[in-house]
Formats: structure tokens, C-alpha cells, sequence
């Protein structure tokens, strides 16, 4: 997981390279800023630790957390209800 700066075009560029090294280190977005990846074993994971480590920005910040896949199965994907959307009557026309 990570929060990183993006006010400036030095930042953004930096946050886009960071994101871009875990994509190509074959993480895969869970959402915009927490990435996750699956390792063989502690070894394997201190490898790609030593990696992030080695491609941090310079500023922000990087959390690194572990679960074995049992915990990871486990988890619990909660969404919030969507928009209502507006319904149309039958007598109302549209015009493109």
C-alpha cells in the first residue's frame, strides 16, 4: 500500500514509475494505491521487499504486509449501494 505525492509533474512522474516498476515486478492493482502479489515463501518475500526498497520514491510513503493465502481467501469485499438511477417513464421522449 502506498500514498504518494502528486501535486507536482516531478511527483506524478515518480509515482507513475513506482507503480509502473510493481506492475512490471508482476504485482497487480487491488485498488489505486494498494498493489498485491503472491510469494513462494519467506525467502521469495523478502526478495521483492529488498526490490521496493531499492525502486521507493523519494518521497510518501510504502507499507508492506504479508498474509499467508488463507488469510488473503478470507477476506471480505464490501460495497456500498450504487447511485439510484433515473428512471424513465414511458411517456417521457429522448432527443439525441
Amino acid at each position: 500500500m502506498f500514498d504518494l505525492p502528486t501535486n507536482t509533474a516531478k511527483q506524478r512522474r515518480a509515482a507513475t514509475k513506482f507503480r509502473n516498476f510493481l506492475l512490471k515486478d508482476g504485482y497487480h492493482m487491488v485498488q489505486y494505491s494498494v498493489y498485491s502479489r503472491v510469494c513462494a515463501g519467506n525467502d521469495d518475500m523478502e526478495k521483492h521487499y529488498e526490490r521496493i526498497e531499492k525502486n521507493l520514491p523519494c518521497e510518501g510513503s510504502v507499507r508492506m504486509i504479508s498474509l499467508t493465502e488463507k488469510q488473503y481467501l478470507s477476506q471480505k469485499i464490501l460495497l456500498g449501494k450504487p447511485e439510484k438511477e433515473d428512471k424513465m417513464s414511458a411517456n417521457t421522449v429522448e432527443i439525441y
